[in-house]
């Protein structure tokens, strides 16, 4: 799950993002998490604190949640340079370690080359068709 998932969710309860956080801890989702995906969302959600109407504290109880529900992986192998944002080959070496069949995002054009892994990069809307969780 790309961090503008996660603070797409966090702008509103409404949408796909939302909805596809809400199940996060369904057994049809499985939510993959290396440091540096933890740390960004964690930076990008602390930059937004204002505008999310959260505190600081509720970031944090967030990210813990996220934590304890999701799968840990140490990341051995770098696969740089493969996207066109150089910044999201993290979330594609994340995936490719975890073994991921999806990157979740809304910025699919940034993740032009995954394919070559065999990764699928959907939306969220599509992702939660896929697992028979329309909206």
């Amino acid at each position: 799950m790309d961090t503008c998932i996660l603070v797409s969710a966090l702008r509103s309860n409404q949408g796909a993002s939302y909805k596809l956080l809400s199940l996060i801890d369904n057994k049809k989702i499985k939510l993959n998490l290396s440091v540096p995906l933890v740390l960004e969302y964690e930076s990008a959600a602390k930059r937004m604190v204002d505008e999310l109407k959260l505190t600081n504290l509720d970031i944090d109880d967030i990210i813990d949640y996220l934590c304890k529900i999701g799968k840990h992986h140490q990341v051995h192998y770098l696969w740089r340079p493969n996207l066109n944002d150089p910044g999201d080959d993290f979330i594609l070496e994340l995936a490719v370690e975890a073994n991921c069949d999806y990157i979740i995002t809304h910025n699919i054009r940034d993740f032009t080359g995954s394919e070559k892994f065999s990764i699928k990069v959907i939306s969220p809307r599509e992702f939660l068709k896929v697992i028979g969780e329309i909206l």
